[in-house]
């Protein structure tokens, strides 16, 4: 119990230090000139995924790439199931946007990428790892999105619905520069430190406790915990019926937390690929594709009955993933 109690307290710490250095950096952006349509697209949802690489970098330095991994993988299947359903559920989600309908296809190709990459036993007969080599070429294609959302504010603002969004209604507000923007940075950051080390700590003992792999704590514990900041922007987005913005922080925080964070593991002590992985990475795969029925095709619009079956289809994974299917 304690342990447990441990995890939890090392979440918040990580969420109020994620919310802290959103601020900061929201701040620091406007002082140095930064468009706000730029701070929304990556403050907003990277932000939010910084509880996971500060977790994962200390998870790496430690030698539990096991929790790495459960934790990545994990958060993103808990943005497209939790966290996309339980906002679907709140307000149905209509998407117009086409920078939205792009980001879907390349979170699928993405995580297309990261599978290939986890199938070094069967490719190359050695350890299903993703390595150095690995993690480059990842930070490389994270370049790639970020000058092409980049690209997006300058050619395509007026007449797209995400960028519309974060324009009118947006979820960071910078405003005046506050003089406290270095101390919320500062306490943003220590407050990661902390919380990351403290929910490493005792993920490693609790799992230890349970008899279990750190990989499921990593994938049912850790990961829920720290996807709670996209759940909390996501819903707000919702039900103030901001549609793009709402999927568009999760399909932006999925992609940073393969992009970087992962590659951030694997740069501080390379991720193995624990058993499951590989199945770990279809799972969050077949979420995003099952997006492309749904936002490319017809209506183009998430409502109840469907953010139900996401969450039912979350329950399903989660009971034959704790089964070893």
């Amino acid at each position: 119990m304690t342990t447990f109690l441990g995890i939890v307290v090392g979440l918040v710490l990580l969420i109020v230090g994620g919310g802290l250095l959103v601020t900061g950096a929201s701040q620091l952006a406007a002082r140095f000139g930064v468009s706000p349509m730029i701070v929304g697209l990556t403050i907003v949802g990277f932000g939010t995924s910084s509880p996971e690489l500060v977790v994962n970098i200390i998870g790496g330095l430690r030698g539990e790439s096991a929790l790495a991994f459960g934790n990545v993988i994990g958060s993103n299947i808990s943005n497209l199931a939790l966290v996309l359903g339980a906002a679907a559920i709140l307000q149905s989600i209509e998407i117009h946007g086409s920078v939205i309908r792009r980001e879907v296809p390349l979170l699928l190709l993405v995580t297309t990428i990261m599978t290939v990459m986890a199938l070094d036993t069967v490719l190359e007969s050695g350890a299903a790892q993703i390595g150095v080599s690995d993690a480059i070429v990842l930070l490389l294609l994270f370049t790639m999105f970020i000058y092409i959302t980049v690209q997006d504010v300058f050619l395509s603002r007026k007449d797209d619905a995400l960028l519309t969004e974060i324009e009118e209604n947006p979820l960071v507000v910078t405003g005046p520069v506050s003089r406290f923007l270095w101390a919320y940075i500062i306490a943003g950051f220590a407050l990661l430190f902390v919380g990351g080390e403290m929910t490493v700590r005792n993920s490693v003992s609790f799992a230890a406790v349970l008899g279990i792999s750190t990989t499921l704590v990593g994938l049912f514990i850790v990961a829920i915990g720290t996807s709670l900041p996209e759940l909390i922007t996501s819903v707000i987005a919702a039900r103030r019926k901001e549609s793009d913005l709402a999927l568009g922080n999760i399909l932006g925080s999925n992609v940073f937390n393969s992009l970087i964070v992962l590659p951030a593991s694997a740069l501080a002590g390379t991720v193995a690929i624990p058993k499951g992985g590989v199945q770990d990475l279809i799972v969050s795969w077949l979420f995003a594709a099952a997006l492309i029925p749904i936002f490319l095709i017809g209506r183009a619009r998430l409502g109840r009955t469907s953010g139900i079956m996401l969450l039912a289809a979350y329950a399903v994974y989660a009971v034959m993933r704790v089964r070893g299917f």
